[in-house]
Formats: structure tokens, sequence, C-alpha cells
């Protein structure tokens, strides 16, 4: 096809498999994204049909190059990730790209939107959304807004909540609201909707609910994903629980990002009802039941792991299990530095064995005969060789899996623990300086791999933290020893 795809947010859910969709299909696409590292990851630059360009809404810039020669655009930015002010964000992002496509030869927008509650005043969040549709239409060019609710997939933000929801409690305490009613569509369909809607050319606005099979309520779908999971999903609704204040408590139950859930917990104290006729009439397809959807992603989940990074590691695949979370908790500490990255790989490699870690070394001794206690090989404390690293090389009960040169290092986690987890070591090359960055992730298993976390959370601050001053100091002190020696 001649056809040139402008996908604006193709970082996002929806936009990292809509761009292998479109480019399968043979458009040219053009992705776009704030933080260009993102899209590199996934390898589409290897693609000949599909152009990556780093693109940031909140700046005002000039568009014009970018939308040159583009026909069709999909607008899926939304600003849930930047925290509190995520609306003021969201807006001003949506005002410069209408500002923008006035000016442009853009052709048509396909908007993915959100439903609007049949009851109520709505979220935040859902209002932004609705508010985002209208200042696109604003550029005067066809806006087709699909106003989608919960979008169910391995990785879907809004049903990761769920999911954490309910395998991680034996009894759970809900809000009212549980009983509100949606229409959640499995990813499979809407990326079909998305790409047929290409094969037409409006000639005026549209908004389009896009609808599941059936609005079933909240309360079913726990207990759909539950029984999927093998697990009796037990509800225990309270009049006086409000969205705000079950919001406050999702650090701890849910490993999504939490800004992200919170504004989606925002607008689950309505009836999110659709009436998806309308897109049904115009492009016919199959859609999956609520159950078919669930099984479907379940199967999929373990993509996460089955990825550049984690190395596509064996050992990581073969400890991956149903119920892990999906997205990762993570902590670390960053810091600027003058040493070379030369210095700064020289002190990473040395890591492990009789070197120890760093800093605070009684603090890992103690975890390391913690594993060793309930069965663990902790205590196994080995270096190939004590100077170099390879792929697959063991550092005590570390795991190389995955390894740059200079640039980035990454350990699997092997001892005792209920979850997944892997550290990383990255240094970015500024120019005048480096930027030296030690951190964990981890993906928990249930409720008690998001306890074990969050106990462990004070030791990792605090050794993270040391670390990285301490690899920084280590090549303070050995540049000052050539510069003796030299002397």
């Amino acid at each position: 096809m001649d056809k040139t795809i402008l996908v604006v947010g193709a970082s996002g859910y929806i936009g990292s498999h809509l761009v292998p969709e479109l480019a399968c299909a043979g458009y040219r696409v053009k992705a776009t994204c704030r933080n260009l590292k993102l899209l590199e990851k996934r390898g589409w630059q290897n693609l000949d049909n599909v152009s990556l360009h780093q693109l940031d809404l909140t700046e005002p810039a000039d568009l014009a190059p970018l939308l040159e020669g583009v026909e069709s655009v999909f607008f899926l930015v939304h600003g849930m990730n930047h925290g509190h002010d995520f609306i003021d964000i969201e807006l001003q992002a949506a005002k410069n790209f209408s500002a923008a496509l006035k000016q442009s030869d853009v052709e048509r927008v396909i908007y993915l939107g959100a439903l609007q509650p049949s009851d109520g005043k709505p979220s935040e969040h859902l209002l932004a959304r609705k508010a985002t549709g209208e200042i696109l239409r604003e550029s005067g060019k066809p806006i087709t807004e699909l106003r989608a609710g919960i979008i169910v997939g391995p990785g879907s933000a809004a049903f990761e909540v769920m999911r954490d929801f309910a395998l991680h409690f034996p009894i759970l305490i809900t809000p009212k609201w549980v009983y509100s009613k949606s229409s959640p569509i499995a990813l499979r369909n809407l990326l079909h909707y998305l790409l047929e809607l290409l094969n037409f050319q409006p000639t005026r606005h549209q908004i389009m609910d896009v609808a599941g099979p059936k609005n079933i309520s909240y309360a079913k779908q726990l207990r759909t994903i539950g029984f999927q999971a093998g697990r009796k999903v037990r509800i225990l609704p309270l009049p006086f629980l409000t969205p705000r204040f079950a919001a406050r408590w999702l650090r701890l139950v849910t490993s999504v990002p939490t800004n992200i859930a919170k504004a989606l917990i925002g607008g689950l104290g309505h009836d999110l009802r659709a009436n998806g006729s309308a897109l049904q009439s115009l492009i016919p397809q199959h859609l999956l039941s609520y159950d078919e959807a669930v099984e479907e992603s379940l199967a999929h989940e373990n993509e996460v792991v089955r990825s550049d990074i984690w190395g596509f590691d064996p050992d990581a695949l073969a400890r991956w299990q149903p119920g892990f979370g999906y997205y990762p908790k993570q902590a670390g500490y960053h810091l600027k530095t003058n040493a070379t990255a030369e210095q700064l790989w020289r002190q990473i490699l040395r890591m492990g064995g009789k070197e120890g870690y760093f800093y605070a070394n009684y603090l890992w001794w103690i975890r390391e005969w913690m594993d060793w206690v309930i069965g663990g090989e902790g205590l196994n404390r080995y270096r190939r060789d004590p100077d170099h690293l390879e792929l697959g090389d063991k550092i005590d009960s570390w795991k190389v899996i995955s390894i740059e040169p200079n640039r980035f290092l990454s350990l699997l986690f092997g001892m005792k623990a209920p979850g997944l987890g892997r550290l990383e070591f990255t240094i970015e090359d500024k120019g005048d300086h480096r930027e030296i960055d030690i951190r964990a992730w981890w993906h928990p298993a249930g409720f008690s791999g998001l306890l074990y976390w969050f106990a462990m959370m004070p030791a990792h601050l605090f050794i993270f933290r040391g670390m990285t001053h301490a690899l920084v100091e280590r090549c303070h002190a050995k540049a000052q020893e050539g510069k003796t020696e030299t002397i």
C-alpha cells in the first residue's frame, strides 16, 4: 500500500500492538512517542515500512515535517502516567496537535477515547477523554472517535488492575460500584476495528461506542477472572466505600503503575454501558465473549517474559507462573559522574564472589543465609572469571541474561522468593558526564509477592543508593591511583 499512517502514542498499550499490525498489512507507518528509546527496544526500526520519531506534544513544536505525506492519524495519547496534573497535560497535548492538524493535509484522524457514563458526573479521567475528542474536532479534520471501556488483553492496565484485585485477596471488600456495568472488549476485536476503519473515508465527524457482546458488572468480571485462574473470588461490597478510598491502597494491591491505576479506578463508580451496534454494522466481526477474552489474555500473559528485556532466558521462562504481576515494581538509584563508561563498567564486572556488592555486604549475606534456610542456594558464591562476564554466567545466585559492554548489564534473581526479579546496571554517556543507574525490577506472585517487595523496599533504597555512590567512588580512587603511578 502507498498510504502513510501516523501513530501518535505508539509506545502505549494499544499503539504497541497496532503498529506491527499496520506494518504487516503493508502500510507505511510513522510511530511516535516522547521517549524514542522505548520504541527502539521493540525492534521496529528493522521493519522497512516503519520509521520512529520522537514527539513530545506537551512542548510546542513544528509538526509540519512529521505530518507531511500522512493520510491518516491514530491519536492514542493520554496523560495518566504523568501524575496529579495529567488532565492539563493531556488537554494541552490535544490542543498542540489539533493546531498542527489544521495546517496539514491529513485526511482523517481515528481517536481512541473512553466510554462516558449514563449516570452521575464522570471522573476527571473520563471528562478529559471526552474533551480531547472535542479539541481534535476543532482542527476541522474528520475525526472518528471510538469510545471504549475495558480492553481485555495481557498488559491492558484496566484489565490488569482487575486481575490483581481478583487474585490477590481471599475476600474482596469493595465499594458498591462493583455492581456497575461496563462493556469490555477483547484486544483482538478492538485492533480489527482500528485496522478496518482505514478502509472507510469519512466526510464528517463520527462518535461510536466500542462494545463487547455484553454489558456485564465488575463483580462478574472479577469472578470470571478468578474462575479462569482457578481461584474463587468472594466479594463483600460496602456502601460507604468510594472509588477514591479504594485508590488509596492501590500501591499495595496492584503492580499496575499507581498513577494509571488511580485514574482508571476513578471511572469505576459509574455504569459505562456501550451500544456498539453502529460500529458492528459498519465492520461486522465475531466478538469474543468476556470468558473467551479472559482465557485468551491469561494464556498470553507470559509474553512479558518472552522478550529481550529478559533476554529470552530459559530460566526466566521456566520460573514464570500464571498469577505473577504483569507490570513490575521497581526501585533504584541514579547518579551523575565524570567517571568514564569504561571505568564504571570495569568495576561492575568485579561484582560478586569475594568482592561482594560494593556496599552493605552484610545485608546481602543476611539475605543469602535466609535463602539457604528455606532450601535455596544463596550461599553458593561463584564467579567463573573474576574480571570478565559473558551471557549466561553466574554471579553467586544471579545469572547474566543481557550484557552490552560499557552500557548495560541485567541479572536474573536466583534466590527463593514469591515472584520473578532482575537487577540492572545502566550506563549512559552524556558527553560531558556519565549517568549510572542501578535498579531492581520485580514481578510479584500475588499478594505474598507484593508483601515481600514492600518488606524489602527500605533495604533496596538504602543498598542501591550506597552501591551507586560506592561504585563511582571506586572509579575515582582507581583513577587517582593511576595518576599517582604516572607521577
